[in-house]
């Protein structure tokens, strides 16, 4: 009886929370770019103002992620410090001076017979975020969400409940000091299970969209439980395909960059593709590069021959996003080789070809159907605000509405506009 009674309190508060969003949506949608610019200034103000209480309080889930035994990548994503926080206000501001979306005219047309259309921005909706351990995702979507006109319901992972609650006290102030509703950023209150499942739910019809960022757990919940579309992907298995035709030195950059630089974001490169025809040049420094950095690698069997120190590739690495420095390598036949292997591994988040052969790149780019593909860059630009759009809420690496980074444009709908002078149609 107690839990039927906390299940339904649960329950009523989330119910509660939806329709306070939907109450906020037709003032956040006609809301001036100035309010709402204002608002995203104040907010990122508060954000650096805030400081010291945010990295406190993020002290308090790193804490208790130490004691919970998470993983390396996972204390990671969990971690804030000094130079995160103030990436967050820059994010923040970087948001703010983006053009706003809503009203804009995506096309212009006239038709024979006079009629004149508009295709126009506007808000999506209702926006659900359900994200675990990363702290920062807390801003990105609710001032994505807020430029794009959009509510936001956001239900952080019990694991960064504190760092969450300051960084959304910091929204909070945005919002009253521009006048906008309080209800246009809210934050679920409990870490309790129930409070998901009421939102995949859709909060009795309150909910327009579900956005998942977390482990391949939650995402294949919120796919197979939601009663409303998702924004999502499943995994980011990458790949870096470095071609015959590949500068060396550039190609060793480019590697240990996709791989090192943060193993625990999605965008890391899981595979390395190693051309065979280049194989005799590129295979020993690409390997020995990463094993210098740190990488352990787990290479196919022709590989190993000729470098010793990498330990044997199962299938099982092929699909497999390490999320921690390891690589799985392998030689390919040349690009068809790499698009080959791609097409039956890739989670078709990010790819990239290192290649000096603008007919392999070519080739690379028609053939590989994956949301984001780089050409002699790093997998780690897989990002939002590496794209000039502020921030992100995820990669969609799905077919409809939005792929590849979630930014304000991907967060609005459209409608048409038809203007005439007495049209009929016969």
């Amino acid at each position: 009886m107690n839990r039927q009674v906390a299940h339904n309190d649960v329950a009523a508060t989330m119910q509660a929370i939806g329709v306070r969003a939907r109450a906020a949506a037709p003032a956040l949608a006609l809301a001036s770019s100035d309010a709402k610019n204002r608002a995203l200034v104040a907010m990122a103000d508060a954000v650096d103002a805030g400081a010291g209480a945010i990295l406190s309080a993020n002290a308090l889930d790193m804490e208790a992620g130490r004691a919970a035994q998470l993983s390396a990548a996972a204390l990671d994503r969990l971690k804030l410090d000094a130079a995160r926080i103030a990436a967050i206000g820059e994010g923040i501001r970087a948001v703010a001076a983006l053009p706003d979306p809503v009203g804009q005219v995506i096309a212009a047309w006239d038709r024979p017979n006079g009629l004149r259309i508009e295709r126009v921005r506007t808000p999506l909706g209702v926006i659900g975020v359900i994200f675990e351990s990363r702290p920062n995702v807390t801003a990105d979507a609710g001032v994505l969400c807020l430029k794009a006109g959009n509510p936001v319901i956001l239900r952080g992972g019990s694991d960064s409940r504190h760092s969450s609650r300051a960084i959304h006290a910091c929204l909070a102030k945005g919002l009253a000091q521009a006048g906008l509703p309080a209800d246009a950023i809210q934050i679920v209150p409990t870490a309790d299970r129930i409070a998901v499942g009421e939102m995949l739910k859709g909060l009795d019809g309150n909910l327009d969209v579900i956005v998942p960022r977390g482990g391949r757990g939650l995402v294949e919940r919120v796919q197979r439980e939601a009663r409303v579309p998702v924004f999502a992907h499943l995994e980011g298995i990458c790949h870096v395909y470095v071609d015959a035709s590949a500068d060396l030195a550039m190609a060793k950059r480019i590697v240990v960059n996709s791989k090192m630089r943060r193993t625990g974001v999605c965008g890391a490169a899981e595979t390395l593709l190693i051309d065979r025809a280049g194989a005799d040049r590129l295979a020993r420094p690409l390997l020995s590069a990463l094993a210098d950095s740190g990488c352990a690698i787990r290479a196919s069997e022709d590989l190993r021959a000729m470098f010793p120190a990498s330990e044997p590739a199962s299938e099982a690495d092929w699909k497999t996003e390490y999320l921690a420095p390891i690589i799985s390598a392998k030689l390919v036949d040349g690009v068809d080789g790499a698009i080959e292997h791609i097409e039956r591994w890739s989670s078709h988040h990010t790819e990239a070809i290192v290649a000096q052969d603008a007919a392999a790149v070519a080739r690379f780019f028609l053939h590989i159907d994956s949301a984001i593909l780089l050409h002699n860059a790093s997998t780690q630009f897989a990002d939002g605000g590496e794209f000039g759009m502020g921030a992100e809420i995820g990669i969609a690496t799905g077919r409809m509405h939005a792929r590849g980074p979630v930014g304000v444009e991907q967060l609005t709908s459209f409608k048409y506009l038809v203007r005439g002078d007495g049209q009929t149609r016969p």
